[in-house]
């Protein structure tokens, strides 16, 4: 055999043996970042959350994070989005995103690491309490940490790994911000896409992916119903909206249970119904405020289309004119269903069950219609991509919650809700580290 061939064979098997045992020690790895920086850095995110559009310091932290790994990092983009990029030769581009805004509630989780900051929302102009009540902080300390994996990786894959901290989530206007900031003109569109969200109904660790919806479409509306002021002992001179707006609401509970085929699932619900002064003034107006959630496009029409008939043939009904029907207006707050790539999400399935055990890989599909807006980045145009969910209640706490010995687990934004941090950002860093190995091969 030639020598040349022979050294090349030798380099290869002593090349592969190291590889292997790289990847063998991630987990230990990824512990030991978590307990020398990763701790600290999710204390000091879940201390100081920020409001939708207005997370400079957290935007900041982060890209200075990135670049300590040696990133090439862009900020601003979209608002506070940050870009990461980190690029090790020819091959695919694959995005992983990490949502990090907080939510305008009052902290009562009693953490020793707790908010206490107040902030200036710049959307209603009202100071509020800020709090991660739905897991954020998670997110963007996985980042950072699977930033340093696939760095101390680079000899073992191929390609372009792009990091994307978004801003405004909770507002479902981050993602769509980013991408009308020339998002992949700029840095290139990526081959898949990736992201996850830590979940309170999952015990710590666990992976959950589904083939099909993890997350609906959501549609934010506002129906305003006008009427004819009237004093309340004279309710013939005038036109309740009170009343019209009362029949709305129950006529359209008729959209899903009648509208809809039965395995075709859909929500319409009206979170808010606003009218009136004084007990004895019929208004002239009311304002309906609803959420609207679906898995297909066919069925967000059929909603909308719904809501809007509905709403103005009441308002013919109740002898109102032409000028005066109900108005409907649909938020720009509004999001398409989140799709998980079936053949991707069974490979990533498998490959995560052989990697982290079977025991800790589940496709169980959420009873809820909750919605995220990381279908932005994915549908048009459309991209291959996984949205998974990584458990964040501690095991013991989520077994007594189940069998009613002890309390019911806190939900996403509430008050007292928590995760158990060093399993949840852990099992994260692991699953998409192994993830985007597979995804950006060596060879």
């Amino acid at each position: 055999m030639h020598a040349t061939k022979i050294c090349f064979i030798f380099y290869f098997l002593i090349f592969s043996s190291v590889s292997l045992a790289n990847i063998n020690n991630l987990l230990q790895s990824i512990q030991t970042d978590y307990e020398n920086r990763l701790d600290a850095l999710f204390k000091d995110f879940h201390a100081h959350p920020e409001l939708s559009l207005a997370e400079f310091s957290t935007a900041k932290k982060i890209a200075k994070a990135l670049r300590g790994h040696g990133l090439q990092v862009t900020e601003n983009v979209g608002g506070t989005g940050v870009v990461a990029l980190l690029k090790n030769g020819s091959g695919p581009l694959v995005m992983m995103r990490a949502d990090m805004d907080g939510l305008p509630l009052k902290e009562k989780t009693n953490l020793s690491y707790a908010s206490k900051d107040m902030q200036l929302d710049p959307v209603t102009g009202n100071t509020f309490p800020v709090m991660h009540a739905c897991g954020h902080d998670v997110h963007i300390t996985a980042l950072i940490g699977t930033a340093k994996q696939m760095v101390d990786l680079k000899d073992y894959w191929r390609g372009t790994l792009m990091l994307i901290a978004q801003p405004a989530e909770e507002r479902v206007l981050g993602a769509k911000n980013m991408m009308n900031d020339n998002l992949w003109e700029r840095f290139g569109q990526p081959d898949y896409a990736l992201a996850f969200h830590v979940s309170s109904m999952l015990p710590s660790g666990v992976i959950n992916v589904v083939n099909g919806s993890p997350y609906a479409g959501a549609d934010t509306v506002d129906i305003y119903v006008h009427g004819i002021g009237a004093h309340g002992a004279s309710p013939h001179t005038g036109k309740d909206p009170i009343v019209l707006g009362s029949q709305i609401v129950n006529s359209l509970q008729t959209l899903v249970s009648r509208e809809l085929p039965p395995r075709q699932p859909g929500v319409v619900t009206v979170g808010a119904f606003h009218s009136g002064t004084k007990h004895n003034i019929i208004s002239d107006q009311a304002h309906l405020q609803l959420t609207v959630r679906n898995t297909s496009e066919k069925t967000r029409d059929t909603l909308l289309n719904g809501i809007k008939r509905i709403s103005e043939n009441l308002g013919r009904a109740a002898g109102l004119p032409e000028d005066k029907l109900p108005e409907v207006v649909v938020s720009e707050e509004s999001t398409p269903p989140t799709l998980n790539d079936e053949k991707l999400a069974i490979r990533l399935r498998g490959l995560w069950k052989e990697k982290m055990g079977t025991d800790q890989v589940t496709s169980h599909q959420s009873d809820g219609m909750g919605a995220e807006d990381f279908p932005f980045f994915t549908t048009e145009p459309k991209i291959p991509s996984v949205y998974f969910a990584v458990g964040g209640t501690n095991h013991e706490y989520f077994k007594a919650a189940l069998d009613g010995s002890g309390p019911p687990i806190p939900s996403h934004h509430s008050p007292i809700f928590k995760i158990e941090p060093k399993p949840s950002i852990t099992a994260g860093i692991a699953a998409t580290v192994y993830a985007l190995m597979d995804l950006l091969p060596a060879s």
